[in-house]
């Protein structure tokens, strides 16, 4: 697979810095039920990547330290991990909140039973993946029969009171297919409600358009088709000096599967540590000097991804 790291790495994106940490977003490993196109984890079901029980215990630790207000569980298929109900268990005690970002077809796996009650009765907030409300879209991104999995699990959701229970937030993610920004979000999001409502009867609290970043599988994607130039040009194109006060990476800490730590979940997935200069830094660090605001975040090329047009974080458009 080609790989856009080295392409990222020199830019001239604007410098940032922190304003501190209120949300520690956890990747629980990279195994995964599906392989999806446009995953820039490179997710999928061969995958062995999983955080440990002593890397969640030292996680906790680090979230209490930092007293933090959301933990944001993420993959792979978060759930796919054995740690991920003791988790969410022990953060909701403590009073996080706490986001499972689903990819919906893990709430129907026969292993996963009980999977959708358990986070109804957690409190747990799900974003969950669904690139279009059009079948034949989401086939492209994500294979044959995921639409209609999708859609099941989404009743179920709504049965146990998602999308209709203040206290069961439902939120669904939109991804471009292909090399474009999203549309307006809250144009999208009416679309969505009105398409879904009307042929499935579903409901959902809001929609999250996020960009596609030209890292790991779509971006190697990009490279193999000759489009990964036109899309950068797209993004930087389309720069827009509002978004940067609103960046997630200003407020939040990426947390890959062996508790090392990166200023998002791309750089993450680049490679590219939080604190660069201090090496590679742990929770272990993390919980002796918790306080990194003011520090400066490591940027590159793909940053543009999230500060194009609308904007586009972990919670959708700017």
């Amino acid at each position: 697979m080609q790989d856009t790291r080295p392409l990222l790495l020199e830019t001239d994106f604007p410098p940032l810095t922190r304003l501190g940490v209120d949300t520690l977003q956890v990747n629980l490993g990279y195994l995964c039920n599906l392989s999806c196109v446009h995953c820039h984890v490179n997710a999928g079901p061969t995958r062995t990547e999983l955080m440990d029980a002593a890397t969640v215990d030292l996680l906790l630790e680090a979230a209490d330290k930092l007293a933090i207000g959301t933990l944001d569980l993420t993959g792979g298929a978060p759930e796919m991990n054995p740690e991920f109900r003791r988790l969410v268990v022990a953060a909701r005690k403590r009073g996080y909140r706490v986001i499972d970002r689903c990819n919906l077809t893990i709430l129907l796996e026969p292993e996963q039973a009980g999977l959708a009650a358990f986070l109804a009765e957690q409190g747990v907030e799900v974003t969950a993946s669904l690139p279009c409300y059009l079948e034949e879209n989401v086939k492209q991104q994500r294979g044959e029969g995921v639409y209609d999995d999708s859609i099941r699990a989404i009743r179920l959701l709504n049965d146990l009171g998602y999308g209709h229970d203040p206290a069961l937030q439902l939120n669904l993610v939109y991804n471009p297919v292909g090399p474009v920004l999203p549309p307006p979000q809250q144009g999208l999001q009416a679309d969505y409600k009105r398409e879904l409502g009307e042929r499935f009867g579903i409901s959902f609290n809001e929609l999250f358009t996020i960009t596609n970043m030209p890292i790991s599988r779509f971006g190697a994607v990009l490279l193999a088709q000759g489009q990964y130039t036109e899309y950068m040009s797209l993004l930087r194109n389309n720069f827009a000096e509002d978004n940067l006060a609103g960046l997630m990476c200003r407020t939040l800490i990426s947390v890959d599967w062996r508790g090392y730590l990166y200023d998002c979940d791309f750089n993450q997935m680049l490679d590219l540590p939080v604190l660069a200069s201090e090496g590679r830094p742990h929770l272990r660090d993390l919980m002796l000097a918790p306080d990194i605001s003011g520090a400066p975040v490591l940027t590159g090329e793909h940053c543009y991804g999230c500060a194009a047009g609308q904007g586009s974080s972990c919670g959708g458009a700017l």
